[in-house]
């Protein structure tokens, strides 16, 4: 067998999806028995902890607050212990760019001037077996300087010739989606594993010959005990390939509830393998949401663009996130800066860039080492801000903030977020979560809507809010009982009011959006039930209705 070309199944591993060109070049025999042994030695495993989860959250929605764990006390209380010294192109990480692996993206983020690109698997890409593959395609492609992309309209798009490039960090998926199109023994591989995997198996040593090494975001990681797991596959990993251990480096992003409180404990379990924490503030507005869902309105948020990093639960958290990096001599890296420019609207920029200033103005001072941004145009403000605290300094791993006290109710203090709910933030919510989804049936997980770049997060905070508001019978600002026939009937009035076009998928995704939206049982993520019903298994991986 020279590579995986067509739906067979040898060694107890199965290929369903039909093979996508240049396909051959990842799924060697070799890398895929290796995704195998990955799988194999971890599957039992996940499934516990996935199932930890659900019961973890069921014990929230009914009552029980978190806390910081007792069991992990000692941890916490040891001042000795530190992760490893920032690995080789992670030493200076001011402004990250994000964004999903396809090929234009990939150059983009490469000739955009950041210190680093998350090369995103996860919340904005759509895992069809096309992505899966091509995205592989353009990391080694781009790794070896041997990347290019000429557009519909026939727009070049090439890597700058010379010089550094950003520093890859690649995001793989998180432990709870499947990767359907590969069986192992009869069983889907968790998406994660593929991710890196494949990734791993054939560029760690390329990677190490131009100077850096196998960097990942690690996503939804929800307890220490799930970082762990990942700890071990690193471990096994390295081994398998005979890479030395502590090649690997991981960041792990701070983006649920519960992760919160064991950020401490989540860096020990990886700490020869850590380089820092992230602070995902969109999942983990979702994650709020979905944890307290049914608790009342102590935990009802306003509308969505109300929650600001200044509500003080978040302020919380980001405090309490840079604390524990620094303590540990880990990087503490800001949130997503969302904006998208319009370079048609030169006024609506100029408040669009003054919101972002500020906002990386505060995480630089509260001594974040870099942060997050979605559009190229961003890096410059991004950096200008980090430069002006940083100076010739590469990050702040200097700074102490021993005077953030950990504070485990205060991650909660839910009721203490100022705004209301609007009528125009219920269709907002609507419009976004519809659109979205549409996107990501035609395979593009980032999408600009309104300005800003909606990504899964984004779309599963829009959602989540709605069945909240229904569940506990919230009222907006003019006194209206929100109510599902209410909801229902701006739906109408939302959908009527979309653009429609040839090959559209909005039919599927409102069917979509109303089942994780408008049941009375709360789907834990939207993107399960929408690769459920609509990746097609058994032909090319296009997205189509089940």
């Amino acid at each position: 067998m020279n590579s995986f070309t067509d739906n067979f199944t040898i060694n107890g591993i199965t290929s369903t999806a039909q093979p996508i060109h240049r396909q051959n070049e990842v799924l060697t025999p070799d890398a895929v028995e290796f995704v195998a042994r990955l799988h194999r030695a971890t599957e039992e495993r996940r499934e516990e902890l996935l199932q930890a989860r659900e019961e973890r959250r069921n014990r929230i929605s009914t009552g029980q607050d978190p806390r910081f764990l007792k069991e992990t006390e000692s941890i916490r209380n040891d001042p000795s212990w530190r992760v490893a010294p920032p690995a080789p192109g992670l030493e200076d990480r001011r402004v990250e760019i994000t964004g999903p692996v396809d090929r234009k993206m990939t150059i983009n983020a490469l000739n955009s001037g950041a210190k680093v690109w998350l090369a995103d698997m996860e919340d904005s890409s759509t895992p069809s077996w096309r992505n899966v593959i091509k995205g592989q395609l353009n990391l080694t492609d781009a790794l070896e300087r041997r990347i290019d992309f000429t557009s519909a309209e026939g727009k070049e798009y090439k890597l700058r010739p010379a010089g550094d490039l950003p520093t890859i960090v690649v995001r793989p998926r998180g432990w709870h989606l499947p990767e359907k199109h590969m069986l192992i023994d009869g069983k889907p591989v968790a998406g994660g594993i593929v991710d890196f995997g494949l990734y791993f198996f054939h560029n760690a040593r390329r990677l190490l010959a131009q100077g850096k090494g196998p960097y990942f975001y690690l996503p939804k990681i929800e307890n220490h005990l799930e970082a762990r797991l990942w700890n071990d596959v690193f471990i096994l990993a390295q081994d398998l390939l005979g890479i030395p251990q502590g090649t690997i480096r991981a960041t792990v992003l701070i983006e649920t509830i519960t992760a919160a409180f064991e950020m401490e404990e989540i860096l020990y379990e990886l700490r020869d393998h850590a380089s820092g924490l992230n602070a995902g503030r969109w999942d983990y507005i979702f994650s709020v949401i979905k944890n307290f869902r049914t608790r009342g309105p102590r935990f009802v948020l306003p509308d969505r663009v109300q929650v600001t990093m200044t509500a003080p639960f978040m302020r919380a958290y980001t405090e309490q996130l840079v604390r524990a990096c620094h303590r540990r001599g880990a990087m503490a890296i800001g949130g997503m800066a969302a904006a998208i420019p319009n370079r048609k609207d030169q006024a609506a920029n100029a408040i669009a860039f003054e919101k972002v200033r500020a906002d990386k103005t505060r995480e630089a001072n509260d001594g974040f080492d870099g942060s997050w941004v979605a559009h190229p145009d961003l890096v410059p403000v991004c950096k200008e801000v980090f430069d002006s605290v940083l100076g010739e300094k590469p990050n702040q791993l200097g700074r102490s903030r021993e005077d953030v006290t950990p504070d485990d109710r205060a991650l909660i203090d839910i009721a203490s977020t100022h705004g209301t709910i609007t009528e125009q933030g219920i269709r907002n919510n609507i419009e976004v979560g519809i659109r979205y989804i549409e996107s990501w049936l035609r395979g593009n997980g980032a999408v600009a809507i309104h300005n800003l770049m909606e990504d899964a997060a984004t779309a599963e905070i829009s959602r989540s809010q709605l069945w909240q508001w229904i569940y506990s019978h919230a009222i907006t600002e003019h006194g209206d009982l929100i109510t599902r026939e209410w909801i229902e009937e701006m739906l109408d009035d939302e959908f009527a009011r979309l653009e429609r076009f040839d090959g559209d998928r909005f039919e599927h995704a409102r069917a979509i959006f109303e089942e994780v939206t408008l049941t009375e049982e709360f789907p834990a993520f939207l993107t399960i039930p929408a690769y459920t019903r609509y990746l097609h298994q058994s032909r090319e991986p296009e997205l189509v209705a089940a």
